[in-house]
């Protein structure tokens, strides 16, 4: 009887000590919230303001650029001189430059037929053209299919060189830098890089190579990318809207008025001589590609993009690989940034207007403030602000301003604006990753040169059945970065239901459609949504 009775008292008495341990939280968080958590978060919010107008400024200037671009018709054949290539009767084919096209690859048994096939089909002088295949595979079995498809080509009177190396030092970086050893390389003028999911069009090097025959200070030329598979589910169409800005607005913008932007590593070619006299391709970073082209800047090379001039590729289609790519192309600009911030402020080859474009624009602006206000503010600082009612953010900060840039950034995709709402809350979630990665890149931190070759489907997409059900993610609740979102996503639901019950309504639903944003990505389904078309 007395044992019955002692196991009724338990739940009482548990009772009793969770409510003096919330008691306890709660005597604790009134100590500290006026002296320490308001400050903190008043300068938060200060701190996030002045980001905000920041971006906001670099997005409303880049637009108005783009108006004066389109309204004056300054496409790149008027502003640079600019000849179709022809026929040399006494010289014959020695009037075309020599042209070296690299296709670096790494694995991969679903595209390596496409790239090789399109870069076979370029139409320049047979004898003018070298295409080479920088294998470095470790399946010995997707080598032989490499190196047999390589000699198909050759069998057809294509000049195709299978090259590999023992080790995979520097990865592509590495691979390029090795592939430019070779005794042939030093007949060529000109190099046409592209990636083992791209695809030229057979014109590629007649509308590219002129720009560079005829312009000597131009250094490279960079075509814009067209997605094969935008269309195969909402995490490609979020991709399409994120990279169509990229490529229409802020490579444009570059392109016509400093004559400088980023290499996208790829459907670019490149002077062979700016490209030695910057340096070469080194591997201190993940994002070799920008590594040499702000090089090559500094040097005294302009360059020159081609928005009309499209490369069929293929977007990440699952959220791993476009997770291991994100962290790429974050953290390998912010750990740039660290190594170059003073070889740039010290060049004395470059005007000081284009030093502040490429140290505050392209690199601090672009590649830091814009990743670390995203999560910051909208994941963070603003939720917080709902437990904290004494922090206020005012209207233009909170509304107007995210407003103006999100809707600056959703011109490149005109299709795509009914996503808009998906868009917005993908690009938070996504901040997260790129977050995280730019101060792993400042900081030179674990993961700062991790390479992940993104994960390619070719011509596997083609074979997807619409009908087909999807297999069910597997949810490993052991993954770090998973956990991490799913306990954003329950701060922000948390923040969301305090909201409420304060009778405030601010934030709510905002608050509430991103903690489920969160929520699908830490659990893996990111990629099962497929848009209504």
């Amino acid at each position: 009887m007395d044992r019955i009775s002692s196991t009724a008292l338990l739940p009482e008495a548990f009772q009793g000590s969770r409510d003096d341990i919330t008691e306890h939280i709660g005597l604790i968080w009134q100590q500290i919230r006026a002296p320490v958590i308001v400050p903190l978060l008043r300068s938060a919010v200060f701190l996030c303001l002045a980001m905000s107008v920041m971006l906001l400024v670099e997005k409303v200037y880049m637009a108005v650029v783009i108006i004066f671009i389109k309204l004056l018709g300054r496409r790149p054949e008027k502003k640079y001189r600019w000849e179709p290539m022809k026929d040399d009767v006494e010289l014959g084919n020695s009037a075309y430059p020599m042209v070296l096209v690299q296709i670096p690859m790494y694995n991969e048994k679903e595209v390596y037929q496409l790239s090789i096939g399109a870069a076979c089909g370029l139409s320049w002088p047979s004898d003018r053209i070298i295409v080479q295949v920088l294998d470095d595979s470790t399946d010995p079995v997707i080598k032989d299919l490499v190196e047999l498809e390589c000699q198909r080509w050759a069998s057809k009177g294509i000049n195709i060189k299978y090259e590999i190396r023992d080790n995979r030092k520097g990865y592509k970086a590495g691979a390029l830098k090795e592939g430019m050893k070779h005794s042939y390389v030093k007949d060529c003028d000109y190099v046409a890089i592209f990636d083992a999911d791209f695809q030229p069009e057979p014109d590629f090097l007649w509308r590219t190579i002129p720009f560079l025959l005829h312009n000597p200070d131009i250094g490279l030329v960079q075509a814009r990318w067209k997605f094969v598979n935008s269309d195969e589910c909402l995490m490609t169409r979020m991709q399409e809207m994120s990279l169509d800005y990229h490529f229409t607005v802020e490579q444009e913008v570059g392109s016509s008025t400093y004559a400088f932007f980023g290499f996208n590593g790829t459907a670019g070619v490149w002077r062979i001589a700016a490209l030695n006299e910057a340096g070469g391709w080194k591997d201190r970073t993940t994002v070799e590609d920008m590594d040499l082209a702000v090089r090559a800047s500094l040097k005294g090379w302009k360059f020159v993009f081609l928005g009309d001039l499209k490369v069929k590729n293929e977007l990440p289609s699952t959220f791993k690989a476009y997770r291991y790519q994100q962290h790429r192309w974050s953290c390998g600009p912010a750990n740039l940034f660290r190594k170059m911030l003073l070889e740039i402020a010290r060049n004395k080859r470059v005007s000081l207007w284009k030093k502040v474009h490429v140290i505050y624009n392209f690199f601090f602006v672009r590649k830091i403030v814009a990743h670390i206000v995203t999560f910051v503010f909208y994941c963070l600082v603003i939720p917080a602000t709902v437990l904290v009612p004494e922090v206020q953010i005012p209207k233009w900060g909170a509304v107007y301003i995210p407003s103006i840039i999100t809707l600056l950034n959703a011109v490149g995709t005109p299709r795509s604006l009914h996503l808009l709402v998906f868009w917005i809350l993908f690009e938070n979630v996504m901040s997260l990753h790129r977050t995280k990665a730019t101060f792993i890149g400042l900081l030179e931190a674990g993961r700062v040169n991790e390479w992940v070759v993104t994960e390619k489907l070719g011509d596997a997409l083609k074979a997807k059945i619409p009908g087909k059900a999807a297999k069910k993610p597997r949810i490993r609740i052991g993954e770090r970065l998973h956990l991490l979102e799913l306990g954003v996503g329950a701060f922000l639901f948390f923040c969301g239901c305090y909201d409420v019950a304060l009778g405030k309504n601010h934030y709510f639903i905002y608050l509430f459609l991103q903690g489920i944003a969160f929520f699908v990505v830490g659990f893996g389904h990111v990629g099962t949504f497929v848009p209504h078309s």
